[in-house]
């Protein structure tokens, strides 16, 4: 088992910046890569980056490239999301997640985090 832990969540204006936390405990050798989703009102959960815990290397939503940066420190068991130029449409639960496999799917990943708030105003 995989637990993950989000923070770093909360209420930022438009153009506005947050970094995210997800601290992973218990078998995090079983997970190679580390996924961040993110889910908005009434919408599907959807892929916004991901990152190779050993490489790291990162692969980002188009829609989201140049705004977002995935990040990991691995003594720490923690990987980041920085968000900058927040727009309202950011708004949403944003979830780390482990799997074994460098995908975008959501389904693929087995573990996830409880999930971090991210509300922006305009």
């Amino acid at each position: 088992q995989v637990q993950l832990v989000e923070s770093g969540g909360g209420l930022v204006q438009a153009g506005g910046s947050l970094r995210l936390s997800c601290t992973a405990s218990g078998r995090t050798f079983d997970s190679t890569t580390m996924g961040w989703f993110r889910q908005a009102p009434g919408k599907e959960r959807e892929f916004v980056a991901r990152i190779n815990w050993s490489g790291g290397s990162t692969y980002y939503a188009d829609s989201l490239k140049g705004r977002f940066t995935i990040s990991k420190d691995n003594a720490k068991n923690t990987v980041y999301l920085q968000l900058n130029s927040l727009k309202p449409e950011d708004t949403g639960v944003y979830y780390c997640a482990a799997g074994e496999y460098a995908v975008v799917s959501a389904g693929l990943y087995n573990y996830w985090g409880q999930g971090t708030q991210v509300t922006v105003s305009s």
